[in-house]
């Protein structure tokens, strides 16, 4: 599928190339993290009853435990980079979303590494039109990379440098299925220049959906409301436990309030996507996504996602969905909102069928698709 939801709210912009931040302070000799307080002691333990059988290399902290600010820091920057982009004829500019743009030819963000081989995960608009990528590690040394491949439609890019296995400390990816709202969540990036730099805050909220750099939608993403600021775009979102629960890419702003003020609304593509896609681009693979072919909106009404566009030749319109319709049930689970007809379908393979309960001038219909591949941009 799918284009983005048709309805937006009014003086609300979702503006993509971002990343995510922290509110950290101190109580009680522990530190908090978006007010909730994560208990370490001075020898680098867990505070508590916790007991555990191994430890994070290293650290001498417990695996499954719950590490303060300043221990994620210690694990985890070392497998954040820098990047620097050069783009032909100035490109886009700042990769962030909130401008200026055209006029640069050069670019940053940040990214972390996957694998001991030298790949390396970041946002797809952060190496749009590269024709140079440098990576800067934690010890300011700093390597070419080359690009290994982009998927525009989840916004995840892989690219790779070749240096000493020594120099590489990959990052662990959380499961994003048990993240939760109200859980605490870090950052490390490169905040308008700064490297190295932590934020904290809390996951907000589970299952948004944003729009991608080519116009569809990235289901399941993660809410935080960490600050998001240019360069952070590509960085690892973190969770209490050391783990990358996804990939910051972009942030909402007030259009009331300036294109680049940050109103504490970021998104993150979600660790079990970026481990999807990095995995495909890896191997050598394309990316294909599942496509259905419509526009869509939550019924304001009722339960479930209104038809808004249905394009021309498109899987949706050969199955004779039409626009108005209000989809309920996808292979019999139940819809009750645009965001998740969007996952019912992402979690689908082009040439998958999709039984369709739709709700149309008061009867009850059923429709069998054939999801097709999506075309490279919503508009093509």
């Amino acid at each position: 599928m799918n284009e983005t939801p048709q309805t937006t709210p009014k003086s609300r912009t979702l503006r993509s190339k971002i990343a995510v931040p922290f509110v950290a302070g101190a109580m009680a000799g522990a530190t908090v993290i978006g007010g909730v307080a994560l208990l370490a002691h001075d020898d680098g333990s867990s505070g508590g009853d916790t007991v555990a059988a191994a430890v994070l290399p290293g650290t001498g902290v417990a695996l499954n435990t719950t590490l303060s600010a300043e221990q994620i820091y210690r694990l985890d920057s070392p497998g954040v980079v820098d990047i620097s982009v050069t783009t032909q004829g100035g490109g886009q500019g700042d990769v962030s979303p909130f401008g200026p743009g055209g006029g640069s030819a050069r670019a940053e963000g940040t990214g972390f590494v996957y694998d001991s081989s030298g790949n390396i995960v970041t946002a797809s608009h952060v190496v749009d039109g590269a024709s140079a990528i440098q990576v800067r590690f934690k010890d300011g040394s700093v390597a070419k990379a080359t690009l290994v491949g982009t998927d525009p439609s989840s916004d995840i890019a892989v690219i790779k440098v070749n240096v000493a296995s020594s120099k590489l400390k990959p990052l662990a990816l959380a499961d994003s299925g048990d993240v939760n709202p109200g859980q605490g969540a870090v950052a490390i990036g490169s905040p308008f220049g700064y490297e190295d730099s932590i934020t904290a805050g809390i996951v907000s909220a589970v299952d948004r959906t944003i729009q991608a750099p080519n116009g569809y939608s990235i289901p399941n993403t993660i809410q935080t409301d960490a600050p998001i600021n240019h360069g952070n775009s590509g960085g690892p979102l973190i969770d209490a436990g050391g783990k990358v629960i996804g990939v910051n890419v972009q942030i909402a702003a007030d259009d009331t309030g300036g294109a680049s003020q940050n109103a504490g609304v970021g998104f993150a593509v979600p660790s079990n996507t970026v481990k999807s896609v990095a995995d495909s681009l890896i191997a050598g693979r394309s990316v294909q996504h599942a496509y259905l072919g419509v526009s869509i909106g939550t019924n304001m009404n009722g339960t479930g996602a209104v038809i808004g566009t249905v394009r021309a030749g498109s899987p949706a319109a050969d199955a004779g969905v039409k626009s108005g319709d209000i989809v309920v049930a996808v292979n019999g689970k139940q819809v009750t909102a645009a965001n998740e007809l969007t996952a019912a379908i992402a979690a689908l393979r082009p040439g998958d069928k999709a039984t369709l309960k739709v709700q149309r001038s008061g009867s009850t219909v059923t429709l069998t698709v054939t999801l097709g591949t999506r075309p490279a941009s919503a508009t093509a």
